[in-house]
């Protein structure tokens, strides 16, 4: 069974740290690329940054497994004559999470330091200006982005937690299936395209490839506040879950499954709304394999050590057992 040993621990703490604000996930993906290189036959990028390390790029049957990059972000909106900054929010996050929290304002001159307060609605920064003059002479215009300080970190020996497990924890994931097929010397019978993507999975359709397993998170539906009968029975703990979903090609998930229990391995169920359409626009084969965490879209997601092992084993035994000659049209 597979186990996060101290070199991927070390590349966890400092992509996890690095920032990633959706729509400028350079410094986070610069981290990613680096460690990738070595597992890689070639590396690709295009021009938003999504990442894409290749094995087999002569095979023409393609296999993409994909995660995506970017964090929690707001951009700055509007500025009062009294020098407090408003902000518009860029992707899901919730207001509530703001309240007396500090924020980094991210400009050209470099991070400036911010709290953020509210008074329900409208949240707001202060960073110790008393005037919009004062604010634009320290770096702060509209369209700055905001994030969150907050640094990863394990709780419990068991508990991975951070600001910015969804999705940058798929990125962890897919690099380490890369890792364990180079290492172990796995000769596989289809390219493979290792893709970390911006702005959730915008960067791998332009591949075409046959195949798509798609990595992501999930709701821990043991979570306080959480209803069951709505969002399903997951839980941390309890192994890597397997998704249903009108987009999901029934064919490929069952597949998944055969190789799961042939070996072994833990997962669990989840009927999700809205998943892998990139791909199911395209045509695209089509599956999602999710992570379960505590407190999403917070800047203290949780997610169990035990699991994120579990998901980087079960998606290395389907690359390597996958079988690419299957017929997988319904009729």
């Amino acid at each position: 069974m597979y186990k996060i040993n101290k070199k991927s621990e070390y590349f966890l703490y400092k992509y996890l740290n690095a920032y990633s604000p959706t729509g400028n996930e350079v410094d986070a993906q610069k981290i990613w690329m680096k460690y990738i290189e070595q597992y890689s036959d070639s590396i690709e990028t295009d021009n938003y940054g999504t990442v894409v390390g290749v094995i087999n790029n002569k095979n023409t049957f393609k296999i993409v497994i994909e995660a995506h990059v970017d964090e929690i972000t707001w951009y700055v909106n509007y500025i009062t004559d009294d020098g407090i900054i408003y902000v518009a929010r860029n992707g899901r996050t919730d207001h509530q999470i703001a309240h007396s929290k500090r924020v980094n304002i991210h400009t050209k001159n470099g991070i400036i330091d911010g709290l953020w307060l509210h008074t329900r609605k409208p949240t707001f920064i202060d960073i110790g200006a008393s005037n919009k003059k004062e604010v634009e002479i320290l770096g702060v215009n509209v369209g700055c982005m905001v994030t969150y300080p907050d640094d990863f970190f394990i709780m419990n020996n068991k508990y991975f937690v951070g600001r910015a497990l969804y999705n940058k924890i798929g990125g962890f994931i897919i690099a380490e299936v890369m890792r364990l097929i180079k290492e172990k010397n796995v000769v596989l019978p289809y390219g493979l395209y290792v893709i970390n993507s911006v702005q959730e999975e915008v960067g791998g359709a332009k591949i075409n490839p046959n195949i798509a397993i798609i990595t992501d998170v999930c709701h821990d539906t043991s979570t306080p506040m959480i209803d069951k009968k709505i969002n399903g029975d997951v839980k941390c703990g309890l192994g890597p879950v397997i998704n249903y979903s009108p987009s999901i090609h029934n064919n490929l998930r069952e597949q998944i499954i055969f190789i799961a229990n042939k070996k072994n391995l833990s997962f669990q169920r989840l009927v999700s709304p809205i998943c892998t359409d990139a791909y199911y626009n395209n045509g695209v084969i089509s599956a999602l394999i999710s992570i379960p965490i505590r407190y999403m879209n917070t800047t203290v997601e949780m997610a169990n050590k035990k699991d994120i092992e579990n998901c980087i084993h079960l998606m290395f035994e389907i690359l390597k057992n996958i079988d690419i000659n299957e017929n997988f049209k319904y009729l």
